[in-house]
């Protein structure tokens, strides 16, 4: 099936479930959103979409899923670019411009633990314009990426990165600054 066919089902379903699309937003494959009630998720223009298992070159097939619970918000600013990410929003992610997700990039502002009192408040999230979040990377709840950073391949990220640097690991530090 073409990216086109995608496109228009993708444009229907996000119609259905009251989520607004900017222009020129493309899809390869069915991703999967979805809202509760007064959940809301806003996707800029130009933005794209991997979700079809021959999109994804390096092997990895996951269609792009974004989910909010009750009242939360996610919002995706314009140009932004998608391969088989999970964004889960308990109370807000929000992405700015230009920001690339690789392979398999998991966003979660929660711990996904409701019963669990130890398991801590849910936080937002915020990435900032112009950053690319490498393969296999995972954001947790309250981290704040600063514009113009990168985020290298396998990192989990539990605490702020500031803006124009290459930062990587488990946990995710600094490595070096962008001039």
């Amino acid at each position: 099936m073409s990216r086109k066919y995608y496109t228009l089902c993708m444009k229907v379903w996000a119609w259905w479930w009251d989520i607004k699309l900017g222009k020129n937003t493309k899809f390869q494959g069915f991703s999967h959103f979805k809202r509760l009630q007064n959940g809301k998720i806003s996707i800029g223009s130009g933005c794209y979409f991997l979700s079809k298992k021959t999109s994804n070159k390096v092997g990895l097939y996951c269609p792009c899923m974004l989910y909010t619970t009750k009242g939360a918000v996610i919002k995706i600013g314009d140009n932004c670019g998608f391969s088989g990410t999970r964004i889960w929003a308990s109370t807000s992610v929000v992405l700015g411009n230009n920001v690339r997700c690789g392979a398999n990039t998991l966003i979660m502002d929660t711990d996904a633990h409701t019963d669990d009192y130890r398991a801590g408040k849910d936080a937002p999230i915020i990435i900032e314009d112009n950053v690319w979040l490498g393969m296999n990377v995972t954001v947790l709840k309250g981290v704040c990426i600063g514009e113009n950073s990168l985020i290298g391949a396998g990192s989990i990220v539990t605490r702020d990165i500031p803006a124009n640097v290459v930062a990587a690991g488990i946990p995710c530090r600094v490595v070096k600054s962008i001039n």
